[in-house]
């Protein structure tokens, strides 16, 4: 049997609190699995141009505060 398939079975039987739990760690996980992907291409320079547009934004004000950008959501 396939494992995704035997995982979504067993997913299926679990209580409302166990995929509440299990939902959590999975986001968990993302989030860890993001935060050390940013930082494997900060560390190979994959952000620098990013890094550089940011910068030379903020040098020529061309900026808006975050309070701004979030109450003109």
């Amino acid at each position: 049997m396939n494992t995704l398939v035997e995982i979504k079975t067993a997913i299926a039987r679990l209580s409302d609190d166990e995929t509440s739990t299990l939902l959590s760690w999975l986001q968990e996980r993302s989030e860890d699995d993001w935060d050390k992907q940013i930082k494997k291409d900060s560390e190979q320079g994959k952000l620098n141009k990013v890094i550089q547009r940011a910068k030379a934004h903020i040098v020529n004000n061309r900026v808006m505060k975050l309070d701004e950008v979030i109450n003109n959501s």
